[in-house]
């Protein structure tokens, strides 16, 4: 996924009060974590495995998180997104990603109305 002026947002969340920061990270954290839900509701469950290792990584200094599988037995997880010349794609993140997208704006509004009362 790619977002439009996303080099540009993050120079300008640079600059932004710490108390402010902490907000917006507080939603990113809320978001992804709805992501992760989202996944695990939606990946086919065969031994469970990829429903128990979708996880999300955070890089605090920059207001990013990244979220996936991460473990080498969960490789095969690509081929379930995605699918494959004689499988087909049965995706389980980009639905949540695609689903959570729409309610990040109203948790970063949410965060930062808090943080600044």
């Amino acid at each position: 996924m790619s977002i439009e002026g996303l080099p540009e947002l993050r120079r300008r969340l640079e600059e932004l009060p710490a108390e402010v920061r902490a907000a917006c990270f507080r939603a990113l954290r809320s978001s992804v974590g709805a992501v992760v839900d989202g996944a695990k509701g939606n990946v086919k469950v065969d031994t469970g495995n990829l429903r128990s290792g979708v996880k999300a990584r955070f890089e605090n200094s920059r207001l990013r998180a990244e979220v996936g599988w991460w473990d080498r037995d969960d490789s095969y997880a690509v081929w379930q997104e995605f699918g494959t010349r004689r499988m087909l794609a049965r995706p389980a993140l980009g639905p949540a990603l695609e689903e959570e997208k729409q309610h990040l704006p109203d948790r970063i509004k949410a965060e930062v109305r808090r943080a600044v009362r």
